[in-house]
């Protein structure tokens, strides 16, 4: 599903916002968790999942193709770990 398809299922079941109200509602939505996890705050949504940022330390690795060694940087990366009642609703026919 992509963001146009959610906005269009919003204004499907809910027939009272318009499109464009439907975009800036989930546009908001997403801008508002991802200025939670540059912060380092925990986004958790209940019966859906939680977003944590996880640091990855520096490292070394090879290029494969030529196999020179390059240095990664450190960097924050997202994390999704799925509740439990969404898992249940995947797993169920």
């Amino acid at each position: 599903m992509t963001k146009s398809e959610l906005v269009e299922k919003i204004v499907e079941a809910n027939g009272i916002l318009t499109r464009k109200e439907s975009e800036l509602v989930v546009s908001i939505v997403f801008d508002s968790m991802c200025e939670a996890l540059k912060k380092g705050e925990k986004v958790e949504i209940r019966g859906f999942g939680s977003f944590t940022v996880r640091e990855r330390g520096a490292r070394e690795a090879r290029n494969p193709k030529s196999g020179e060694i390059v240095n990664i940087p450190a960097k924050r990366t997202p994390f999704f770990k799925t509740g439990k009642e969404l898992r249940e609703r995947v797993d169920t026919p």
